[in-house]
């Protein structure tokens, strides 16, 4: 039972599970900030179009009431905390590519003789293998 116990710290004392479990009470909190905007800001300022609150909306269905403004309310909401983690994402990734150089291409220090196939270095004139002459250039 012990092992089960400090198997579980080390799992959940990881790097990526903290760092997962921030980004999740933080985005749970954002998500609350981008609901408020949109059901106390955004849906009055569009009721003033349509002439009362946009979330009071509704159509009523044998008796049954679809609350059809507080739907696109929340599809408005979804849309600006995607848009927003989209952007957080792409920075993170800009972040991250600063530190990165650009890789170039290694020249092979090897090649193939053309007549017994030995791999040789680049800069032979003779395969070691057949005692081939070889080009200068690379083949």
């Amino acid at each position: 039972m012990k092992k089960f116990f400090t198997e579980f710290k080390e799992f959940a004392l990881r790097g990526n599970v903290m760092n997962l479990a921030v980004a999740v009470i933080i985005g749970a909190a954002f998500q609350a900030i981008v609901t408020s905007l949109t059901t106390n800001i955004l849906s009055p300022i569009i009721g003033l179009f349509v002439g009362k609150n946009f979330d009071a909306l509704k159509v009523t269905v044998r008796g049954a009431d679809l609350l059809y403004g507080a739907f696109i309310t929340s599809v408005i909401s979804f849309i600006i905390l995607a848009f927003v983690v989209f952007l957080m994402v792409k920075l993170v990734n800009r972040i991250m590519s600063v530190d990165k150089k650009p890789e170039t291409p290694q020249t092979p220090a090897t090649r193939e003789c053309p007549y017994c196939m030995t791999q040789i270095s680049v800069k032979a004139t003779r395969c070691p293998a057949c005692t081939s002459l070889l080009e200068n250039k690379r083949s």
